[in-house]
């Protein structure tokens, strides 16, 4: 098996076809055999009836694990990661929408650097507007900026070529199965969010490195549950805080990277 697709449902009758259908056509164009494993987590709008009738469609090759509820993003992608049997593994969400021409690119990629543990492509938008999808770990400060100002940051130029970042969102990951290994499972002492920054932080730990690949795009229907509209404050955006409150305190770190940057010998 070459890759392993991990998908999570959610809510997302809007999306999750159309992801699962990417995924498909990227078999049929690129040759590569993927497993797609979706789980899908305690849906009530649809999805799950989307799901199935998928699954009579594509056969064998999409295996979906239906929860009864919403158990997050960590424990749910574990179990997909448990079962997975692909030489890579991509992690994808459920509005971000795969093609073939990126994930030959990425996979090609990591196989020219071995020490890619996590490839991410360029996402962008519907639209094709730029999102915001690789960055300097987060600090107090920055998360602040980006609450209140993340129009304004996606304004400003992405990084322009290949190589190293922080971290990546993971609305698409490209994992080697080694960095898996050395790195181990995502921890699901964080419901949701910032379980992506926590797994790479831990992935530089382990020896492997974060990469961004700019000359590839993927789509990301961005749903940014998250975010609430205007400055309200929803039931995700409260577990996101405790989240970043443990990250900080799990890595020693909040005001400055200085001194986790030194401890994970991250030279910018």
């Amino acid at each position: 098996m070459d890759i392993s697709a991990v998908v999570l449902s959610f809510n997302s009758r809007r999306y999750i076809e159309k992801c699962v259908r990417s995924l498909v056509q990227c078999q049929d164009v690129s040759g590569l055999s993927i497993e797609i494993l979706v789980i899908e987590n305690g849906s009530v709008d649809g999805s799950v009836e989307i799901l199935k009738k998928l699954e009579q469609e594509v056969g064998s090759g999409l295996q979906v694990t239906y929860l009864p509820q919403n158990t997050g993003t960590t424990f749910s992608r574990n179990i997909a990661l448990r079962k997975a049997r692909g030489a890579s593994i991509l992690v994808l969400d459920s509005d971000a929408y795969m093609n073939p021409e990126a994930l030959v690119a990425l996979l090609a990629y990591q196989k020219a650097q071995p020490r890619a543990g996590l490839v991410a492509p360029r996402l962008i938008y519907p639209s094709g507007k730029f999102q915001l999808s690789v960055d300097v770990f987060p600090t107090i400060g920055r998360k602040f900026q980006r609450f209140v100002a993340l129009k304004q940051m996606e304004q400003r130029e992405p990084p322009a070529s290949a190589g190293p970042v922080d971290y990546a969102i993971s609305a698409c990951w490209l994992l080697s199965r080694e960095a898996v290994e050395r790195t181990g499972l995502l921890d699901e002492r964080i419901f949701y969010s910032p379980e992506d920054v926590d797994y790479c932080i831990r992935l530089w730990a382990a020896g492997q490195e974060v990469h961004y690949l700019p000359e590839v795009s993927v789509v990301h229907d961005a749903q940014e549950i998250s975010r609430p509209k205007g400055l309200g404050i929803n039931s995700f955006t409260l577990r996101h805080a405790k989240g970043l409150a443990y990250l900080f305190f799990k890595h020693r770190y909040g005001l400055s990277l200085s001194g986790l940057h030194r401890r994970l010998k991250r030279v910018r």
